[in-house]
C-alpha cells in the first residue's frame, strides 16, 4: 500500500472512536456488549463441563437420582444463560441500529455542509464514497457494527483463552504454544491480504464508478429517447462488458490471494489440532488420565482452539474494517474552511447590499491557469448588473465566488465593505437567492420545492404568489392537488412531470420565495419559449425591487433592462457599460449582438 493510502488512525483509535459514538447515541448497547462476555464464557464452560459430568456420573456408580439432579442443575444453568444471552443480543441489536443510523446521519450532515469548493473536487467525493461504505453492508461486512463486534470479541476471546488455557495447561503446558502459534501466523497472513485488498479497492473503485454510471444511464428514463434514436444501446452494452471484464480480472486476483491465505490457514489448523489430539490420545492410552478427564480435556482443547481461532478472527475483522473506519473519520474531520464569524448577515438583510470584487483571481484545483484574472468591479446597491460572454468566459465561476461557494485564489470579495471571509458561510448564504444553470428537482411537492422546507413550515399563500410571479401559476392551478402535487412519477404515480422550462420557472419561484437581498440569475430563461422569456423580463423589475441583482445570459437582447453590462472574455472584463452605450461603442459586445440579431432580422426580411 502506498503512503497516501495508509490509514492515519490506529485500530485502537478507531475502536475507541466508535465506542464513544455508541456511548453518545445508545449507551445501553455498551452494557449489552460487556455483559455478553461473561455470559458466553460461562455458556461455553458449561457446554464443555456437561459431557464430562455425565460420563463421570455414569462411571463412578452414583445413584441415578443424584446423578440426574447434578446434570439437571447444569442444564438449567445453560437454559437460563441462553435466555439471558438472547435478551442481551436483542438489546445490543437495537442499540447498534440506532448507532449506525446516527453515524450515517453524520456522513449526510457532512456532505450537506462541506464547503462546496472542497466537495466539488473528485478526490473529496471519492473519499465521501469510501466513507459511505462504512455505514453500509457489502459482501457481508458492516464496518461500523463489525468493529464493535471485533473489539468486544477480542476481549471475550482473551478471557476465554485464559479460562480454558488454565484447564488445558493441567494436561500439558506444551499445548498452549501448540494451540496459539499457528493462529498467530494465520492472522499475519490475513493482515497481509487485508492490506492488499484495501489497496486493490483504490484501483477498482474508479472502474466500479464507471460501470455504475453506464448501467444507470441504460436504466435512466430521461436518457431513453436518446439511446433509442441514436442507437446507443450497443455502445452502452460494449462499455458495460469491457468494464465488467476489468472487474472480473481484479476479482480473480482477489479470489486467488484469498484462496492462498485460507489454504495456509487450513494447513496451520491441521498441524495445531493433530498435535493436540495426538497428545491427549497418548496420555489416555498410557493411563495418565481417566475417561471423564479425557472427555473434559478433549472438549477443553477444542474449545481453547476455538477461542484462539475466534481471537484471530476478531483481530482480522478489526484490522479489515478499521481501514474503512479510517476513511469515515477522515471524511468527517475534513476541515470546514468556515469564515471568522465577525460579520453577520442580519446586519445586511434589510437593504440592497453592495458587492465589490477587488483584484479577484480564481484557479480550479489542478488547473494550469486561472479561470478569472484580476477582476475588479462593484455591484452597487440596488443595481441590476448583466454579465455576458461566450461559453467558458468564467461567468458561472464568478457567480459562485459572489455567493460564497468558492473562495478567491487571490484578491478579496467584499459585501458592504466587509470581506466575505468575515462571515460564517451558512450565515452568508442567507443573503442570496440564486437560480443556477442546472435545474434539479426531486420527489417533493411543488410547494416544498418553492419553500425549500417541509410542508409544515411552508407558507402556501406565499408559494402561490411566487409561482404566479415566476409564470407557473396557470400550470399549478390546473393540477388536481395544486402546489401540493409531488414531482417525479417514478416515485409517485400521482405526481406530475415538469418540462425543462417549467422546472426553470419553479427554481425562479424558489428564489423569489427566499426573498434574499441579492438575486443571482444564471441563464434563468435558457429553457423558456420566447413568450415566457418576455414575461420573465417584464416581471424582472418587480422581482429586483429593493434588491441588488446579477443576471447572466447568452441572449444579449435580454440585457437591455439591466443598468449595466459586463462583457467577460477569457476570465477578464473586456467591456463595461449600459447596453445602449456598448452598442454605440461598436466593440466585441456589439459584434456579438449583431451576430445574434442577424438571424432574427433575416427571418423578418424573408417573411416580408
Amino acid at each position: 500500500m502506498s503512503e497516501e493510502n495508509k490509514p492515519r488512525r490506529s485500530m485502537l483509535s478507531n475502536l475507541f472512536w466508535c465506542l464513544h459514538r455508541m456511548c453518545d447515541f445508545a449507551p445501553y448497547g455498551l452494557a449489552g456488549f460487556a455483559l455478553l462476555i461473561p455470559v458466553n464464557i460461562a455458556l461455553e464452560y458449561l457446554n464443555v463441563y456437561l459431557p464430562a459430568l455425565a460420563v463421570a456420573e455414569a462411571t463412578n456408580g452414583s445413584a441415578a437420582a443424584a446423578a440426574l439432579e447434578r446434570v439437571g442443575w447444569v442444564m438449567g444453568g445453560l437454559m437460563l444463560l441462553a435466555l439471558f444471552k438472547a435478551a442481551l443480543e436483542l438489546i445490543r441489536s437495537r442499540a447498534i441500529g440506532i448507532y449506525r443510523g446516527q453515524c450515517a446521519a453524520l456522513h449526510t450532515r457532512k456532505s450537506l455542509s462541506m464547503f462546496y469548493q472542497d466537495y466539488e473536487k473528485k478526490d473529496t467525493r471519492d473519499l465521501a464514497d469510501r466513507a459511505l461504505r462504512a455505514t453500509q453492508q457489502w459482501n457481508g461486512v458492516q464496518p461500523l457494527n463489525d468493529i464493535l463486534d471485533a473489539g468486544f470479541g477480542v476481549l471475550e476471546n482473551v478471557a476465554g483463552y485464559l479460562t480454558f488455557g488454565a484447564v488445558v495447561s493441567l494436561v500439558s503446558v506444551w499445548l498452549i504454544p501448540l494451540l496459539t502459534v499457528p493462529p498467530v501466523l494465520s492472522w499475519l497472513a490475513a493482515c497481509a491480504y487485508n492490506r492488499w485488498s484495501h489497496g486493490a479497492d483504490e484501483k477498482t473503485r474508479p472502474i466500479e464508478a464507471r460501470l455504475d454510471y453506464v448501467v444507470s444511464r441504460g436504466r435512466s428514463f430521461s436518457a431513453a429517447k436518446d439511446i433509442r434514436v441514436y442507437g446507443m444501446a450497443g455502445w452502452l452494452r460494449a462499455c458495460r462488458d469491457d468494464l465488467t471484464r476489468e472487474l472480473r480480472a481484479w476479482d480473480s486476483r482477489r479470489a486467488l490471494r484469498m484462496f492462498l491465505s485460507r489454504l495456509a490457514d487450513l494447513v496451520l489448523i491441521l498441524v495445531r489440532d493433530a498435535g493436540a489430539y495426538a497428545l491427549l490420545i497418548a496420555l489416555f492410552v498410557r493411563g495418565e488420565i481417566t475417561v471423564d478427564q479425557f472427555v473434559l480435556y478433549f472438549a477443553a482443547v477444542a474449545s481453547f482452539a476455538s477461542w484462539v481461532g475466534a481471537f484471530i478472527d476478531s483481530l482480522t475483522k478489526w484490522h479489515r474494517v478499521s481501514l474503512s473506519i479510517s476513511d469515515f473519520r477522515t471524511f468527517l474531520d475534513w476541515p470546514e474552511h468556515d469564515g471568522a464569524g465577525e460579520a453577520h448577515a442580519d446586519d445586511h438583510m434589510n437593504r440592497a447590499p453592495e458587492i465589490e470584487f477587488d483584484h479577484v483571481s480564481f484557479r480550479y484545483d489542478g488547473a494550469q491557469t486561472d479561470t478569472l484574472h484580476d477582476l475588479s468591479f462593484t455591484l452597487h446597491s440596488g443595481e441590476k448588473l448583466a454579465l455576458v460572454g461566450l461559453n467558458g468566459a468564467g461567468k458561472t465561476t464568478l457567480v459562485k465566488l459572489m455567493c460564497g461557494l468558492y473562495a478567491p485564489t487571490s484578491g478579496t470579495v467584499r459585501l458592504d465593505g466587509v470581506p466575505v471571509s468575515k462571515f460564517r458561510r451558512r450565515d452568508y448564504y442567507r443573503l442570496f437567492s440564486p437560480v443556477f444553470q442546472t435545474v434539479r428537482t426531486a420527489f417533493f411537492t411543488i410547494a416544498e420545492h418553492v419553500s425549500a422546507q417541509p410542508l409544515a413550515q411552508t407558507d402556501l399563500k406565499r408559494v402561490g404568489d411566487c409561482l404566479r410571479m415566476a409564470g407557473l401559476g396557470e400550470k399549478v392551478d390546473s393540477l388536481p392537488k395544486g402546489a401540493l402535487t409531488p414531482l417525479d412519477k417514478q416515485v409517485d404515480a400521482q405526481a406530475t412531470e415538469l418540462s425543462g422550462g417549467e422546472a426553470q420557472k419553479l427554481m425562479l419561484a424558489r428564489a423569489l420565495y427566499k426573498d434574499a437581498p441579492v438575486l443571482l440569475l444564471d441563464e434563468p430563461t435558457a429553457a423558456l419559449d420566447p413568450i415566457a422569456e418576455k414575461n420573465v423580463y417584464q416581471a424582472y423589475e418587480a422581482m429586483t425591487r429593493g434588491k441588488s441583482s446579477l443576471f447572466i445570459s447568452h441572449r444579449l437582447a435580454s440585457t437591455a433592462f439591466c443598468d449595466r453590462v459586463l462583457y467577460l472574455e477569457n476570465g477578464r472584463i473586456a467591456e463595461e457599460g449600459s447596453h445602449d452605450a456598448l452598442i454605440r461603442r461598436g466593440g466585441k459586445y456589439k459584434r456579438l449582438f449583431d451576430i445574434q440579431s442577424c438571424w432574427y432580422k433575416g427571418g423578418e426580411e424573408e417573411g416580408a
